[in-house]
């Protein structure tokens, strides 16, 4: 198994990264891993509480130890934390061993699935869609420095946007470079 086995998802807190790769992982035969998930199944708590003893700086020290191990694997589809990408040594890892889809959705449409959930510490301010604009304009242009294939969210079905999904991974496994004829169809703006 080498690159193409592995499909790691990037994208914004909200943009469906779970969902879809849980849906990925069934229809390829993969095991499926929330880098998020695992990162409170090893410390045995939520990520709000390491937050909030450690810093951002200590989960995200966390987050770099995970994705290590996990991008090391092969055969297995991984949803990364949206704040993944501020590594430099995730970024390089994810595009070493893996095929990187980013599910770019807007700020505004991220709020509105987002704006309920308590378990999201970034989010907790003031004006929780100003700071999905402002890690929008931060993450976006790193997200697209990864990414082999950018797919929209918007408001489209899960099920419908992972069969679209899978059709591109399929012509991306089959040779298709990302500048081809693939990307003509909207996969990079």
């Amino acid at each position: 198994m080498g690159k193409r086995d592995n499909l790691f998802l990037v994208g914004l807190m909200g943009a469906g990264k779970t969902t879809v790769g849980r849906l990925l992982a069934r229809h390829y035969g993969c095991r499926f891993v929330d880098s998020d998930h695992e990162i409170e199944a090893r410390t045995g708590v939520k990520i709000p509480v390491i937050f909030e003893i450690e810093g951002e700086a200590g989960f995200r020290k966390r987050e770099e130890a995970v994705i290590a191990e996990l991008t090391a694997q092969s055969g297995i589809v991984l949803a990364t934390g949206g704040g993944a990408v501020l590594s430099p040594a995730n970024r390089a890892r994810l595009r070493e061993n893996g095929l990187v889809i980013y599910l770019r959705g807007t700020p505004e449409h991220l709020y509105e699935r987002t704006r309920h959930d308590r378990n999201r510490p970034l989010l907790q301010t003031d004006n929780p869609l100003e700071k999905l604009r402002e890690l929008y304009r931060l993450r976006d242009p790193l997200y697209r420095e990864v990414a082999d294939l950018v797919v929209d969210t918007g408001r489209q079905g899960v099920a419908g946007m992972t069969r679209t999904l899978c059709g591109k991974i399929d012509l991306l496994r089959s040779g298709m470079q990302p500048g081809d004829q693939l990307n003509a169809a909207a996969t990079k703006p």
